[in-house]
C-alpha cells in the first residue's frame, strides 16, 4: 500500500476476503459492520461474522502455519502501545 494512502473499510474487507481466499479460507459473513458504518465514525468495524467449525479449523491451521508468529505478536504489542489518534 502506498504510504499515506488511507483505504476505505470496504477496501480493507475485500483485501481481507482475497487474502483469506488465497489460503483456502472463506468467511461467508465477512462484511463491514452496518451499525458502525452508519455511525459517522471515520473507520467502521469489520464484522468477521460466523463460520462453521471446519472453516474455524482451517483458519486456525493457516494462522499456526505462519512463520512470523513471534514477529507478528511483537508488532501487535508495539502498535497497541502507540498513542491512538482521534
Amino acid at each position: 500500500m502506498e504510504v499515506g494512502k488511507v483505504r476505505s473499510t470496504e477496501e480493507i474487507v475485500e483485501s481481507l476476503r482475497d487474502a483469506l481466499a488465497g489460503v483456502g479460507v472463506v468467511l461467508p459473513s465477512l462484511c463491514v459492520d452496518p451499525v458502525t458504518a452508519a455511525s459517522g465514525e471515520p473507520f467502521a468495524l469489520v464484522d468477521l461474522g460466523r463460520c462453521n467449525v471446519r472453516t474455524a479449523e482451517q483458519l486456525t491451521d493457516v494462522l499456526r502455519a505462519l512463520p512470523v508468529r513471534e514477529a507478528l505478536r511483537a508488532r501487535v504489542r508495539q502498535v497497541n502501545r502507540e498513542p491512538k489518534a482521534r
